[in-house]
């Protein structure tokens, strides 16, 4: 049997744990800010590391990235130790590897325009129906015309092919309107300012990465850097819910595992499903649902618990509930929503609880052995052995730069993809017509001109004819008429002696 996860001790002085058979029954960590869910995360990451289970997680402030360095004596700490009754808690570093969508803060964490797909990007671009539609679009003809979308240069030059043939795409997709061209494309301009050109290509990032362990056999810890991400919340939901499915679709059915093959944490959930359609947050229902029997574990950290839809929530089946403010009547109502999601237990008030808890103390109800949630247990939280804090600038750039995955992904591929084949297909159509039109030149002077000029002398009566005719029109006398024959003669060389 694998050991289990010690978060914290209750009141009594009786360890709290985590059972790694349930890990995969995903979890939430919630709290308001500064109330202790960084620790708890930090403490939970590494006790699956330890477990020799690798670990995603998101570095939101920038502080999980101690997890690479170890802890050190303090007084508080000694004295966490002591109320908690761990025996053998020494300080350790853990196998860390920095990811950054950027590149800047991490080895570079990739994905192509392809693999993201149509709805996704176009949650990414927050793209109406009809834009949705034309994007589709984009995606089938790119397909069925075996031209690679690996990054923004090959979309934007794939809705140009769209916008130039509007008529032949309608005939065989449905109408393409480049008015939703138009808006697309200012939107990949915006999203290539704000790093979307780093993010998209090649090396594209294999989900196999984060599933490794170190030689001593301790799961590595992923961590993605979010500083920056953050502030583009559609960027930073459509590169998690990515990952989710690339896992989903990737890894085979696992049945029951004595411990999750993988755990994600996601740190400010609430982004994952802010302002995402309805159709989206159907289908992260459904992976966060099915996942479980891949043997990935999902857990997710937000303030409140109310920021995650019903139907997500009622999957959690470990719970970690910090501090929440209760200073309003809707601040008071989380609480209440908050306080309901455990089983309940006598010896715990989980209203007052949740109002009056101290930094590093939490309600924790996680699934036992055989699947059914404990009772609810007020619960100080195991200090961290790694560091507290983030880690040295110095010594993070060195662990980042000696990684053998930022030899892998460091640099960008330059592939052939739909941008470069569409360039070649347009020049290939120049060059044909160019040659068609030499080739109907040559042609044309070959032939004989049909239309040459008549010989002079019939050419000369023609003239002559014709100033007749015009003058016999304009003179109606009979002498005029003489004077006219004898001019007529004249010219056509008659009545020459």
């Amino acid at each position: 049997m694998t050991n289990p996860v010690i978060v914290g001790a209750n009141a009594r002085g009786e360890q709290v744990q985590l059972f790694p058979r349930m890990a995969n029954r995903h979890g939430l960590i919630a709290g308001a800010t500064g109330t202790g869910k960084t620790i708890t995360l930090q403490v939970l990451t590494e006790g699956f590391s330890d477990l020799g289970v690798p670990v995603f997680l998101v570095d939101v402030k920038g502080d999980l990235s101690g997890l690479a360095a170890p802890g050190k004596e303090h007084p508080k700490v000694a004295e966490r130790i002591a109320k908690i009754g761990l025996q053998e808690h020494g300080f350790s570093d853990y196998p860390v590897q920095f990811w950054d969508v950027f590149g800047e803060d991490g080895t570079p964490a990739r994905t192509t325009i392809l693999d993201m797909g149509p709805v996704l990007i176009a949650h990414l671009l927050d793209l109406n129906e009809t834009q949705a539609g034309v994007l589709s679009i984009a995606f089938a003809v790119a397909e069925d015309r075996k031209l690679p979308l690996l990054n923004l240069q090959d979309l934007r030059s794939m809705l140009s092919w769209l916008a130039d043939n509007t008529a032949e795409a309608g005939k065989n997709y449905g109408r393409v309107s480049p008015q939703s061209i138009g808006a697309i494309q200012r939107r990949l301009l915006t999203l290539s300012d704000a790093g979307g050109d780093t993010f998209f290509g090649e090396p594209a990032l294999q989900i196999a990465e984060f599933m490794r362990c170190d030689s001593a056999g301790r799961g590595v810890i992923n961590i993605l850097s979010g500083n920056k991400l953050i502030l583009n919340p559609s960027v930073y939901s459509s590169f998690l819910f990515w990952l989710l499915t690339e896992l989903f679709e990737t890894l085979p059915e696992a049945g029951d595992l004595e411990k999750p093959k993988l755990v994600f944490f996601f740190d400010e959930a609430h982004l994952l499903f802010d302002a995402a359609p309805k159709a989206l947050v159907d289908r992260i229902e459904q992976v966060v649902r099915l996942i479980r029997s891949k043997g990935v574990g999902i857990y997710f950290i937000t303030q409140n618990p109310g920021d995650i839809p019903e139907d997500v929530l009622g999957q959690l089946g470990n719970r970690i509930q910090h501090a929440l403010r209760a200073f309003t009547p809707k601040d008071q109502k989380a609480v209440r929503v908050a306080a309901e999601t455990f089983r309940p237990n006598p010896e715990v008030d989980v209203k007052r609880a949740i109002a009056e808890m101290g930094v590093g103390e939490a309600l924790v109800s996680v699934l036992d052995e055989q699947g059914i949630p404990t009772p609810v247990e007020q619960t100080l939280v195991s200090p961290p052995r790694s560091q507290i804090g983030p880690l040295a600038a110095e010594r993070k750039a060195e662990l980042i730069d000696s990684s053998d995955m930022q030899a892998k992904y460091k640099h960008t591929l330059d592939s052939e993809s739909a941008h470069e084949l569409l360039l070649a297909r347009q020049q290939q159509k120049q060059n044909a017509e160019a040659v068609a039109a030499a080739a109907a030149a040559q042609q044309q002077e070959r032939e004989p001109q049909k239309n040459k000029p008549k010989p002079r002398g019939r050419s000369r009566q023609g003239y002559a004819e014709t100033l007749g005719k015009s003058v016999l029109r304009s003179l109606g006398s009979r002498i005029a008429r003489q004077l006219v024959k004898i001019l007529m003669s004249l010219f056509s060389g008659k009545g020459r002696g």
